[in-house]
């Protein structure tokens, strides 16, 4: 996709933020005994404030209430949900298709948070309303690049009082595999339970693109270097700033360098690496400074000053980047 398109694409995308996705929805049945009764069947709650009249006399509601985590179920659609995104019949359903007809056919929930302001009572409507909340800068993640879309559904009664909210995010991106993950995953195939996570991509820009595309191609450590006045920066930018000369061409590292310091991770843990991870800050032989990693080595057989050299390390998906190593 060129510049332009992409700026058009996102200059298209953003008119969306801060609309509701359409008309605000009122459940089809009152907040009533049987659903809350099935709902916690299948969700194996038996706590008697929802199920036994009698119980549920004795505590502070005084009767019957349902259960706040039951909030969404009140104004879901039922099999109606699935239908729209070929032919839109909201801003939502238009949203992903504009993105899906550009290239970004992936699509996975990411995250969901929801907060409830009190129990509903029996007899009670519930209306949502969904707003497109917000639609993140493109980002470079493991399934691909794309955008980050959040939408925030509100809560009300037939009076208008607040029941509570709910925000839901996904992710709409070009899978980074051609399609096939989303595909195994969308059919629940073997591929897809089998698939192993793998390492969070760095963000690949105008800027940086152009480095990471060089270790992956020559298995080397590439050094930015200012076209005008040869001074090496790391890491790359579009400027120099000694000269400010927007002139740069590379150089390949020797490989070589000693560790400046680092820190030993434990936690939080992500799947697709191994712990504990040794991040460290390391000065290269040509005097540029980086972040990276220290591999083949014991926490405890780390020190500041030791001798390191460079290793490339290529994950499953066949991503590289380079790491160190200590010199042999």
């Amino acid at each position: 996709m060129s510049d332009k398109k992409k700026e058009a694409l996102e200059a298209e995308i953003r008119s969306y933020v801060g609309k509701p996705i359409g008309p605000a929805v009122t459940g089809r049945d009152p907040v009533n005994e049987p659903m809350i009764r099935q709902w916690c069947d299948a969700m194996g709650e038996t706590h008697p404030a929802y199920l036994d009249a009698a119980a549920s006399g004795a505590t502070v509601h005084g009767e019957i209430v349902a259960p706040p985590t039951m909030l969404q179920a009140w104004v879901m659609e039922g099999w109606e949900m699935h239908e729209g995104y070929d032919e839109p019949k909201n801003e939502q359903h238009r949203l992903h298709k504009l993105l899906n007809d550009n290239g970004y056919t992936g699509v996975l929930g990411t995250n969901t948070e929801e907060n409830y302001t009190r129990y509903l009572k029996l007899g009670e409507t519930v209306t949502a309303l969904t707003v497109i909340d917000s639609i993140s800068e493109e980002k470079a993640t493991g399934a691909g690049i794309g955008y980050f879309i959040t939408t925030v559904t509100t809560f009300t009664n037939q009076d208008g009082e607040d029941l509570g909210n709910m925000s839901f995010r996904v992710l709409r991106f070009k899978p980074a595999d051609g399609g096939a993950s989303q595909a195994a995953s969308d059919s629940g195939g073997e591929a897809a339970v089998a698939q192993k996570p793998t390492r969070i991509k760095p963000p690949m820009g105008h800027d940086n693109g152009w480095w990471w595309e060089k270790v992956a191609e020559g298995d080397c450590l590439p050094i930015q270097r200012c076209g005008s006045c040869g001074k090496l920066r790391h890491p790359p930018r579009p400027m120099c700033d000694a000269c400010g000369s927007q002139e740069w061409d590379s150089i390949e590292a020797s490989g070589k360098a000693t560790l400046h310091t680092f820190t030993v991770i434990h936690y939080p843990q992500f799947p697709g690496y191994e712990y504990p991870i040794i991040s460290a800050i390391v000065d290269l032989e040509e005097g540029e400074r980086m972040a990276s990693t220290i591999v083949d080595c014991k926490p405890e057989d780390v020190s500041i000053g030791m001798a390191l050299e460079m290793v490339i390390q290529e994950d499953e998906d066949g991503f590289k980047i380079p790491f160190f190593k200590p010199a042999s």
